[in-house]
């Protein structure tokens, strides 16, 4: 049943009261996102099991590798966004993404190193034309006003977290009993899923003239002879060599020298602006920074989920008979899920009420929450059984934790950097937002170089490498309680910056 007030029109098809094309964008997304957390689930466990097996650091190689790859992954998104609003347009952005992505995962199938690094450089390059675009598509659907936008946006974050849920469990039992690369392939084959889905709602003409390119003569333009629709996919083909050798050359580690002098580039111009603006937005342009800040440094511990607790759920966590290591990566999707709903209806009961906490109060308490879940992990060991394994409880009472902490901060996050941000520069802002994802893979990376086990024993576990993590599970609940209290005691001077947004 359609909301009083919203007008449908033929050209505008409609299914379960939304437009029908958010329903082929939803699937397309689900299955773009099996294809990325199947293939993130097997990865860190691939690099210290094959590709730097041979070597004492590997767990260090793969530290780098792994950050490299996800800063990469994310930063790659904010150029991906630009070029389709200035020449290629949603549609045209999403199939170029989504057919370097398919191509990626499907080259992780061949067994070769060469391979590995260009495949990592194709998900790079293919997810930064793919997933800005069809998160956009989306808005895209719904007229500006529209009250059915929001439960638009939450059907399709559901799709997301199935598909979450879904590829650890279905590309981790494939890689256990049959090898890596069968997993990688259902990767890709359940990219090629998502493709197929878009393609077959552009056919129906559900999306009517959305997505289009913005300008169809700057999208035919010829630039050195060539149309600027031809020349993106050639030039984006082009920059794979250049990737796969920066996530090669982990040695080096030039990725985190690239993204530490982006860091001081952004922080110079954002106080550029901050100097030139009056006092009321100055201090909206602090907290949105703020903002970015503490999110980034939650995603720097959530996201340590795929590599330094994938590798301890490994060699420490007793998992037999209940799933694989792998696996393991599902339980945070399943517990969004589950909690999505009842949390949203709690955020509308404290409202009601006019209880609900400012963004500030959210964003502390879902540090502390970060926190106690690692400490949870850094207890652990006190119940280890003779042979360095842990109850997989530990496991499970941390991921409900923590994903209720990411319950807390993501959802509001995003549209309070819209709200206090000055309106000349919000597509800046959003290209920082998006860049914090990237940045939280170098924090990623930091730790898991700390935490990193060295030994060529392909079995190394136990007793050997459980004080390793719990320690290191220690010192995070440490950072990031302490983090939380700071945000919860200057809450109230938050408050003030934030002027009259909530």
């Amino acid at each position: 049943m359609l909301d009083k007030g919203v007008t449908t029109t033929a050209e505008d098809p409609q299914l379960f009261g939304h437009p029908k094309g958010l329903f082929y964008l939803f699937f397309a997304e689900l299955w773009e996102r099996f294809s990325f957390y199947g293939m993130r689930a097997l990865l860190t466990l691939y690099m210290v099991n094959e590709i730097f097996k041979a070597i004492a650091e590997r767990d260090a190689a793969t530290a780098v590798v792994y950050a490299s790859y996800g800063s990469l992954v994310y930063a790659s998104t904010v150029i991906g966004g630009q070029i389709s609003d200035k020449i290629l347009g949603m549609r045209s952005s999403i199939f170029l993404g989504g057919i370097l992505m398919a191509i990626g995962h499907f080259v992780l199938a061949i067994e070769n190193d060469l391979a590995f690094f260009l495949a990592l450089a194709l998900i790079v390059v293919g997810n930064g034309f793919f997933k800005p675009n069809i998160s956009t598509f989306v808005g895209a659907l719904y007229k500006e006003g529209d009250v059915r936008k929001d439960s638009g946006f939450t059907i399709f974050y559901m799709g997301i977290n199935i598909g979450g849920f879904v590829a650890p469990l279905l590309c981790g039992w494939l890689a256990a009993e049959y090898g890596w690369h069968y997993g990688f392939g259902l990767a890709g084959i359940g990219m090629m899923a998502g493709l197929i889905f878009f393609w077959s709602g552009i056919k129906k003409n559900v999306f009517g003239d959305k997505g289009m390119p913005p300008n169809q003569e700057i999208y035919e333009k010829k630039i050195i002879g060539i149309p600027q629709k031809t020349l993106i996919p050639i030039i984006s083909v082009l920059f794979v060599p250049v990737i796969a050798y920066l996530l090669s050359s982990w040695q080096a580690n030039y990725v985190s020298g690239i993204f530490k002098f982006i860091g001081i580039a952004v922080l110079a111009y954002l106080g550029y602006i901050m100097y030139s603006l009056e006092a009321v937005a100055r201090k909206k342009l602090i907290m949105a920074v703020l903002i970015t800040f503490f999110m980034t440094l939650f995603w720097g511990f959530h996201e340590l989920s795929g590599s330094v607790i994938t590798l301890f759920a490994s060699r420490n966590v007793a998992l037999e008979g209940i799933m694989s290591a792998s696996q393991t990566n599902a339980l945070n999707s399943m517990f969004i899920i589950i909690l999505a709903i009842p949390i949203s209806l709690l955020w509308g009961y404290l409202s009601k009420n006019k209880l609900n906490p400012r963004t500030p109060y959210k964003f502390g308490l879902g540090l502390l929450l970060a926190g106690a879940s690692f400490y949870i992990l850094s207890i652990s060991g006190a119940s280890a059984d003779e042979n360095g394994m842990v109850p997989f409880a530990y496991l499970l009472v941390m991921y409900f934790i923590i994903s209720v902490g990411e319950l807390f901060m993501s959802p509001v996050g995003l549209s309070k950097i819209t709200d206090l941000s000055p309106k000349n520069i919000v597509a800046f802002m959003m290209g920082v937002w998006f860049l914090s994802s990237a940045f939280a893979f170098q924090i990623v990376g930091f730790i898991s170089k700390q935490l990193a086990v060295e030994s060529t024993d392909a079995n190394v576990g136990g007793m050997d490498t459980l004080a390793v993590y719990t320690d290191g599970f220690h010192l995070i609940a440490l950072y990031a309680i302490g983090a939380g209290v700071i945000v919860l005691v200057f809450s109230p001077l938050m408050k003030k910056l934030m002027g009259t947004v909530h």
